[in-house]
């Protein structure tokens, strides 16, 4: 009897052991709260921010890049835009979404009776989605606005991060932001 329930004991403390040894993997292993903030600014990706509105459209082209772009906004950001408020208001959320831009042989067959010699391009592959966030007081240090950067819902590095307000510098006269509200054909 006393080598039965030592036998019991001996499997139930080894049970245990595995439990605490899958447990502490799970506490190491799991994502922190932290893991989806930009660093610096602490932005995260609002929920939904698909869903805002269109501010504005339009295309990167370099000899290294050429992306389509969108930027969207919060209900905030599209008051602003549509009423002219420069600087924008606390609160105001601006998504930037940038993708690859490829040709489209399947548009271009479409087109070419009704427009010959037109060229469609179309969205390839994600490249990243941005969003700055004004709130004045909390980033005075950078014209009122706080970054975010992501790729696949994650964060860029810290040295990524570090060059969003340089690059937003030269369109300070419009409250450092680039885009200007699309007309509505």
């Amino acid at each position: 009897m006393l080598h039965a329930s030592t036998s019991v004991l001996k499997y139930y403390l080894a049970l245990g052991g595995c439990a605490v040894v899958a447990l502490s993997t799970l506490y190491v292993t799991r994502p922190t709260a932290q893991s989806n903030v930009s660093p610096i600014y602490g932005v995260t990706i609002p929920a939904g921010y698909r869903e805002w509105k269109l501010i504005a459209v339009n295309q990167l082209k370099t000899d290294k890049v050429d992306q389509l772009r969108v930027q969207l906004g919060n209900e905030i950001a599209i008051k602003a835009f549509k009423e002219g408020t420069i600087p924008f208001p606390d609160g105001t959320i601006i998504a930037a979404l940038h993708w690859n831009r490829v040709p489209s042989a399947d548009n271009n067959k479409v087109l070419a009776d009704a427009f010959p010699g037109a060229q469609s391009f179309v969205v390839q592959s994600a490249v990243n989605v941005q969003f700055m966030v004004k709130d004045s007081k909390k980033y005075a240090a950078t014209g009122g606005w706080g970054f975010g950067d992501f790729k696949d819902g994650k964060p860029g590095d810290e040295a990524l991060h570090k060059t969003c307000f340089g690059c937003h510098e030269p369109a300070k006269a419009h409250d450092f932001v680039f885009a200007h509200y699309a007309s509505q054909p």
